[in-house]
C-alpha cells in the first residue's frame, strides 16, 4: 500500500471555517485506491507552513502530496498548475505580512506540478464535479506551500508527485457569507477521493 500525505489549512483571515480542515480530518487513516491516506493540518504561517510540511514528509515518507486550499469565491475545483517564488498579500494568522519576498532566494522563480492535474480535471468533469485547471496559486500561504514542497523534492531528487488543489467553500462557511458560492461536504469529499483515485492511471 502507497502512502499519501493530504495536507489542509487552518482557518484564516475573515474565514471563521476551512473546509480543507474537515476534509484531511475526515479522510485521515482512510484507504482510497493504491493509497493509505496520511490527513494533516497546516498552520496558516508564513514562518512555519513550509516547515511543517516538509516535517510530516521527512516523517511519513509517502508516495505521493496533495495539498489543499480554501479559494473562497470560487465556484469549482481548480488544481494549481505552477507555484512561484514569492510571498506576498494579506497577513498570516499571527499578523505578519509578506511584500515581494522571496520563499527561496536561492531557488527557481517557479515550479511546476508534478500531480496528474488534467486528469483529476477530466476526472471531475466525469462525475459531474466542476473543475479547471489554474494557472495562478497566488502568493499566499497555499503557494507557500506548494513551491516549498515541489523544491524539495526536485533538490532531493525524489519523484514524488507532489501539487496543490484549490477548492471552494462549503455549506458552513457561505452560512457565514452569503456572496459566498459553496459547495456541500459530501461533494467536497467525494472531489478529493475523486483526485486521488486517479492519481496512478496511466
Amino acid at each position: 500500500m502507497k502512502k499519501l500525505l493530504l495536507t489542509g489549512f487552518v482557518p484564516f483571515l475573515d474565514n471563521p471555517i476551512n473546509p480543507t480542515e474537515d476534509i484531511v480530518k475526515k479522510l485521515d487513516k482512510t484507504t482510497i485506491g493504491n493509497y493509505e491516506v496520511f490527513g494533516r493540518v497546516l498552520p496558516v504561517e508564513f514562518a512555519k507552513s513550509g516547515k511543517e510540511i516538509i516535517k510530516l514528509y521527512e516523517d511519513i515518507e509517502p508516495d505521493a502530496v496533495i495539498s489543499l486550499g480554501l479559494a473562497a469565491g470560487n465556484n469549482r475545483i481548480t488544481p494549481e498548475r505552477i507555484a512561484i517564488n514569492c510571498n506576498d498579500g494579506a497577513v498570516d494568522n499571527t499578523g505578519a505580512a509578506m511584500k515581494d519576498q522571496l520563499i527561496n532566494i536561492e531557488g527557481p522563480d517557479g515550479v511546476f506540478s508534478t500531480l496528474p492535474i488534467r486528469r483529476f480535471v477530466d476526472a471531475l468533469q466525469e462525475e459531474g464535479l466542476p473543475a479547471e485547471i489554474s494557472n495562478s496559486a497566488g502568493t499566499y500561504l497555499c503557494n507557500n506551500v506548494m513551491y516549498t514542497m515541489l523544491t524539495y523534492l526536485q533538490q532531493h531528487n525524489k519523484p514524488v508527485p507532489s501539487g496543490f488543489v484549490h477548492i471552494p467553500a462549503s455549506h458552513e462557511l457561505a452560512l457565514k457569507n452569503r456572496k459566498l458560492p459553496s459547495w456541500s461536504s459530501e461533494d467536497l469529499i467525494k472531489a478529493v477521493t475523486t483526485m486521488i483515485g486517479v492519481l496512478d492511471e496511466a
